[in-house]
């Protein structure tokens, strides 16, 4: 996770529709105007595979930045609480 001055990290989000977790871990994408690819996996026995096999879960959301598997809803908002996800997302540094 090295930071740089370049372009943001591409965000995704494997989800479904009916579920409320991804939906929780949307919001907070959309209220700090994250841009991220939404990934929907309902019906598609191809995709949830791609997830499971990029995640090695098989629960949605999950969630990538950049490279680095933040993992489900639960992980994002904490990572949110404890200040490290605008880091993680290029946006600021971790201050000690």
């Amino acid at each position: 996770m090295t930071g740089s001055s370049g372009a943001a990290p591409r965000v995704v989000m494997y989800a479904t529709g009916w579920c409320p977790y991804c939906t929780r871990a949307r919001q907070l994408l959309e209220r700090k105007q994250v841009s991220f690819e939404l990934i929907d996996i309902d019906g598609s026995r191809e995709l949830r595979q791609q997830m499971i096999a990029r995640s090695g879960r098989t629960s949605v959301p999950q969630i990538f930045v950049g490279d680095t598997h933040v993992g489900g809803c639960d992980d994002l908002h904490a990572l949110e609480a404890a200040g490290r996800l605008d880091p993680l997302l290029g946006r600021g540094t971790v201050s000690a």
